[in-house]
């Protein structure tokens, strides 16, 4: 971060004539919106990743090829909501062992857009397993690139009624955190901390098979938790100076910036080296400093889904969950495989 203003291009250290006599300088400029190109080269750098790993694991191109189809088919149901809903800075990237997430973001978000973003993942998938389970039981040999059609909709039911599972950070444990439950609030913590431990102990004792690389979800969510309740330590504090926090970083004044800037750096372990000001001068840490303020800033959380509303995604998600015992569908090889 050569400049850090475009408007006042000083350098890490150095101290200007109007910051000598305490006259506030621009906070800095945000970063500039990721470039798409470079989005895509982490995508395509982790998807590599994703197959080479996977490959090791399996041994078999037919059935990695097929897993892969069925995480891309998902991620970009969330993909395609997330940009009807105009998420900037999309992006899919891929998890070795464990899957994919879409990235993007959005200062304003809905609780009805949160719910057919979430839903819009496993859905699609659970329906097209469901046509080609039907569709097989009328032709018993039919194949698609040489994998029956009966194994392909059984991993397409399996794999997308797997991330239904109201557990954090499953779609499912998303879906209720996010639209029945207020993330804010010391229910909602205790449920992620609840689904961190049921996710160690099916790492570790739901079954023969040690599925160790599960254990990456708690101690995420975990490290995400003791972030976030030193981020609310800090943000109770610039609140009680009086700074509104409700506002997009584009919007906060410079004054407030410099203000915010003084109580994160106090706060803030990382920061412990950062002088304070005045006198005004922009350190060498001061893009970080810069992203700490920004998820200091409020997003905003719109609660429009009605109880009647909530009673809806309850039925669809159930119906969904339920979906192969609807069609009594035979879903205990894939179970025994983990040892179920």
């Amino acid at each position: 971060m050569e400049n850090y203003s475009p408007d006042n291009p000083l350098i890490p250290g150095e101290i200007s004539a109007t910051t000598e006599a305490n006259i506030i300088p621009p906070k800095p400029s945000a970063e500039e919106p990721k470039s798409k190109v470079n989005i895509l080269m982490r995508s395509i750098s982790s998807l590599a990743l994703y197959l080479v790993i996977g490959y090791y694991i399996f041994h078999s191109f037919e059935m990695l090829l097929l897993i892969t189809a069925i995480v891309v088919f998902h991620e970009m149901g969330h993909f395609i909501a997330m940009k009807a809903f105009r998420y900037k800075d999309l992006g899919i990237f891929f998890i070795p062992l464990l899957g994919a997430y879409v990235s993007g973001s959005k200062r304003e978000v809905s609780q009805k857009e949160s719910a057919i973003i979430l839903l819009a993942g496993p859905l699609p998938g659970i329906v097209l397993g469901a046509v080609f389970f039907i569709w097989q039981l009328k032709d018993q040999g039919i194949s698609l690139a040489g994998i029956r059609l009966e194994n392909i909709s059984l991993l397409l039911m399996f794999l997308n009624i797997i991330n239904l599972i109201p557990v954090y950070p499953l779609d499912g444990g998303q879906l209720l955190n996010r639209v029945f439950f207020n993330e804010e609030s010391w229910l909602s913590k205790g449920f992620v901390i609840l689904s961190a431990a049921f996710l160690i102990w099916v790492a570790l004792f739901a079954s023969e098979q040690k599925l160790y690389v599960l254990l990456l979800f708690p101690a995420m969510m975990l490290l995400r938790m003791f972030g976030d309740s030193r981020l609310n330590a800090i943000e109770k504090k610039v609140e009680s100076t009086g700074i509104n926090l409700d506002t997009s970083y584009e919007e906060l004044p410079d004054e407030d910036y410099w203000k915010i800037r003084n109580i994160v750096i106090a706060e803030h372990p990382s920061f412990k080296d950062v002088p304070p000001t005045p006198p005004y001068e922009y350190h060498y840490k001061e893009d970080k400093i810069m992203t700490t303020i920004q998820g200091l800033l409020h997003r905003h959380l719109i609660q429009d889904v009605s109880v009647a509303g909530k009673i809806f995604i309850f039925i669809i998600w159930a119906t969904a969950f339920a979906s192969p015992w609807l069609l009594n569908v035979d879903m205990s090889r894939y179970l025994r495989l983990f040892g179920f």
